[in-house]
């Protein structure tokens, strides 16, 4: 049995006749009518009625109807997710909070793109309620987002931790904190302090780490990145996970250097989230699996 034999019965009950079927296909009625009379054979019913007027359905073949009509639906919703799973496989999109963006993520979607070349990635900055947001909507493949010890993940999610660091200050070379073997609380808020914006899990532990205290100049800014930047351009001091400095190429370049902070330690995690619900295309199982190798590399390269 064949798909174009189901395909060319529903379009005889559509048109009418096998004449106007083969007109349509630009086929010859003789071709036509033995591929119909093949699928007869094995399924052992007349499903056409051949008169000296035509050929049309027969009784016997209306009540098969419906039973093709479902396989039909059938194999087109194959092709249908088999084409939505190319157009997927084409493009993959990862949320970030975009701690550890350079040390972790550039080095992942370079080797990603080594092994598949066509196919593209797209990293998307946000803020880790619109990640997961997007990441039920199906709209976003994977997820990194930072959390604190002791959060509880959404259960609506699979989690893999990738790297678990401590928080720290960082700051340019020739800031006076640099001169300090660990950054307390009282020497922080002397110095203009860049903050992540609200929505961010640095953004929740500074505040709780300055209970109450007010720094002599804060400003604040969308992720990581950008505020080692500012950073660098001597605007400020910063709080980030050890891991989103360690290695930076803003570090390594000896335009920015981190100290720990001497009091209020708690370890901060990135992870890599993708949606329970739903399957998930071989690529992005891939880039997943990629994340975790690096990141354990990351971890060799760093102890």
């Amino acid at each position: 049995m064949r798909i174009e034999q189901l395909e060319y019965i529903q379009a005889v009950t559509r048109l009418g006749s096998l004449r106007r079927v083969a007109e349509e296909l630009h086929m010859s009625q003789p071709a036509l009518s033995e591929t119909v009379r093949n699928l007869e054979r094995e399924l052992g019913v007349n499903i056409l009625d051949r008169r000296r007027s035509g050929a049309r359905i027969s009784d016997e073949g209306r009540e098969l109807l419906p039973y093709i009509a479902g396989v039909l639906e059938a194999v087109d919703q194959l092709r249908r997710a088999a084409d939505d799973q190319h157009h997927s496989n084409r493009l993959l999109r990862v949320g970030t909070v975009n701690a550890a963006t350079v040390p972790l993520v550039i080095p992942t979607v370079r080797e990603f793109r080594e092994r598949h070349p066509g196919t593209q990635v797209e990293v998307v900055d946000a803020q880790q309620g619109e990640i997961h947001r997007s990441l039920l909507e199906g709209s976003l493949d994977l997820g990194l987002v930072n959390y604190l010890r002791g959060d509880d993940p959404p259960t609506d999610f699979d989690t893999t931790e990738l790297l678990r660091g401590q928080p720290v200050v960082c700051m340019r070379p020739d800031s006076p904190l640099a001169r300090l073997a660990a950054v307390d609380v009282s020497d922080l808020v002397r110095e203009p302090l860049i903050a992540m914006r609200a929505g961010y899990v640095m953004h929740r532990y500074v505040h709780r780490l300055l209970d109450g205290r007010t720094p002599s100049f804060s400003c604040s800014t969308d992720g990581a990145e950008m505020g080692k930047l500012m950073v660098a351009e001597g605007l400020g001091v910063t709080v980030l996970p050890d891991f989103s400095v360690v290695g930076d190429p803003l570090e390594r370049a000896g335009a920015i250097t981190w100290r720990p902070l001497a009091s209020r330690q708690v370890d901060v995690l990135l992870v890599a989230q993708r949606r329970r619900a739903g399957s998930t295309t071989r690529p992005a199982r891939e880039l997943h699996q990629l994340f975790v190798d690096r990141a354990r590399q990351f971890k060799v390269n760093a102890a």
